[in-house]
């Protein structure tokens, strides 16, 4: 069929990269290894357990010349996403599991080794944390290296890939990214992931377009289309038009000239056209992500979640492991904030235990729930985060907080960690401040009594929505429901924001709704103090706050509370947008 002939197709995902290209797709399915299975005698377990010893140096090997190419073409901050891939390759635990269960089951090392990293797997893919999902993917980059190497089978790689393509796969693993030949890539889509996986993080750092969560973007994709992948709104499109290609090719240069007019803001203060300050923080995984949160001028570390140092450790992180991280980070910040969210993690299993999934893991045994019932995690927790507070300006934040008990329980451990740190003479902030998320509903309708006795107030988005729309984001039969502009979800806002102004008690906005340039004015309109969001968002909403007065957002307020629709409020809002930096958008 001739190319004029076949039909435009778009398949919708979740934007993940800003950026748009055009050109060939080539989908690139992992290998799915045939493990062999086979009995072995009990003179044979040495052997088996050298042969891991053997395939752990081989794996070892190959990480690090990744991880030297890495380091060599994109930075340091890059090539750490390849430290952690060490970590999970040596991980005592994990490998004391593996000789453990051949020692036991007397089976091969192969099938040993696979079945451990498929619970370490099964495990992580089923928490409720989004982040932590998402690590699901290193986990499964390490173990198909390793078994490659025991097998003594060819690793399939990205190495050859032809010019102008845009790979199109069921998940792409930061080892397959490094592999890739980036003066040829153009971009890439993946039925699997979400915003913060490490692949979106290299494509971010490489300026190369990605969407991901497409679903089925494989089956309907064939290598050889030709597809425009738009990383702006998460959509490809396959077979498109000549007038699509021309209207994208505008848009891809207006898009260009809007960003570099954005990061003119980037040395500016955080304020208004008539000197209405509100903190731009960042949000962080650990330590590494400090580099581009500088970058960007960030006024602080407004979201530091810590689930990562336990993922990359397989389990509970040392104290001293965390304080080394969190004092870094706390150095790195200066005199500007540092809020650590305390563990947020639990939902369906905890880390390295064998307990029963839950029918509801949102709902769960999770977050300070959790660290309640796990006093020695959370004290040797809190313990490091007190340490690394001797070296800045750290606060301590608790998850899920759903009630006055809990947060004085809290406060209680917290004492008793304190005074342990007295006794012993170690330094470290007294009077660091403490806070809560406000991510339940049952916490936003006391509100009042919360405030009244944290330091600080900061309101999760995404699990509040969630929670108030009764929508799992991650199911997609009902995600389509999860919505930031209904009606009860701003009036909800504006209550909690509220309730924090009454009581003197900052109110901050982390989630993805801080970031989102479409609510920034509402926002701050509302009285929010800070908004808390991606380094590589802030240019855009810092340079729309400088285009406004206060009135003017506190004037939206009004209009989109009196609003009865999610429609009506997005009407608002981006008509709002385009008055304020409308001569951008023509």
């Amino acid at each position: 069929m001739p190319e004029s002939d076949k039909k435009e197709v778009i398949l919708e995902g979740i934007p993940a990269s800003p950026g748009v290209a055009h050109g060939t797709a080539l989908v690139y399915l992992q290998n799915q290894l045939e493990i062999p299975s086979f009995e072995i005698e009990e003179a044979q377990i040495d052997d088996e357990i050298e042969r891991l010893d053997q395939a752990i140096l081989a794996t070892r090997s190959e990480i690090t010349v990744v991880r030297n190419k890495v380091a060599e073409s994109l930075g340091e901050g890059e090539a750490a996403i390849f430290d952690a891939h060490l970590m999970v390759l040596e991980d005592s635990a994990l490998i004391s599991e593996v000789t453990t269960e051949v020692r036991k089951s007397k089976k091969n090392v192969e099938q040993c080794y696979n079945d451990v990293a498929q619970r370490y797997i099964s495990f992580f893919s089923s928490m409720e944390d989004e982040y932590l999902k998402e690590r699901v993917s290193d986990i499964r980059d390490v173990t198909r290296r390793l078994l490659h190497n025991l097998i003594g089978s060819q690793k399939v790689d990205l190495g050859d890939i032809q010019s102008d393509t845009i790979v199109i796969s069921e998940d792409i693993t930061p080892s397959d990214t490094a592999d890739m030949d980036r003066t040829k890539l153009l971009g890439f889509a993946t039925d699997m992931g979400g915003k913060t996986s490490h692949s979106v993080i290299m494509a971010r750092s490489l300026q190369i377009p990605a969407v991901v969560g497409m679903h089925d973007a494989t089956k309907r994709i064939k290598s050889g289309d030709q597809i425009l992948l738009d990383g702006h709104d998460g959509i490809i499109v396959i077979n498109p038009t000549e007038d699509r290609l021309f209207k994208y090719g505008k848009l891809a240069t207006e898009r260009r000239k809007l960003d570099k007019i954005y990061h003119t803001a980037i040395a500016e203060p955080s304020e208004t056209k008539d000197g209405s300050p509100i903190a731009l923080m960042a949000n962080i995984e650990g330590a590494q992500d400090m580099e581009g949160a500088l970058e960007m001028n960030a006024d602080g570390v407004g979201l530091f979640r810590t689930e990562g140092i336990f993922l990359r450790h397989h389990g509970y992180s040392s104290e001293e492991v965390q304080y080394e991280e969190y004092a870094a980070v706390a150095k790195a910040a200066g005199e500007h904030p540092v809020i650590i969210r305390t563990l947020d993690v639990g939902g369906d299993k905890t880390i390295g235990d064998e307990n029963f999934k839950e029918d509801n893991s949102f709902m769960g045994f999770r977050a300070i729930r959790f660290c309640l019932e796990n006093l020695g995690v959370f004290k040797s927790q809190l313990r490091a985060i007190l340490r690394a507070s001797a070296f800045g300006n750290v606060k301590i934040m608790y998850p899920m907080i759903s009630g006055l008990s809990e947060l004085r329980r809290a406060n209680e451990v917290l004492e008793s960690v304190k005074q342990e740190l007295r006794e012993a003479g170690i330094a470290f902030d007294g009077d660091i401040d403490v806070g809560t998320m406000v991510e339940v509903p049952s916490a936003a309708v006391i509100i009042d009594l919360l405030a009244a006795e944290a330091d600080f107030l900061s309101i999760g988005t995404n699990d509040l929505i969630q929670y108030l729309m009764a929508v799992d984001r991650l199911n997609d039969r009902v995600a389509h429901l999860y919505d930031p502009s209904h009606p009860a979800v701003l009036r909800t806002l504006k209550s909690i924001i509220d309730g924090g102004i009454r009581a003197n008690t900052p109110v901050s906005i982390c989630g993805e709704l801080a970031g989102d340039p479409m609510f920034a004015a509402l926002l701050l309109g509302m009285g929010a103090s800070s908004l808390s969001l991606t380094s590589s968002s802030l240019p855009e909403v810092k340079y729309l706050i400088r285009q406004i007065e206060m009135k003017e957002a506190q004037a939206l307020v009004n209009d989109v509370l009196q609003s009865n629709s999610s429609e009506k409020s997005m009407e608002l809002l981006e008509s709002f947008r385009k008055r304020a930096i409308g001569e951008l958008l023509v």
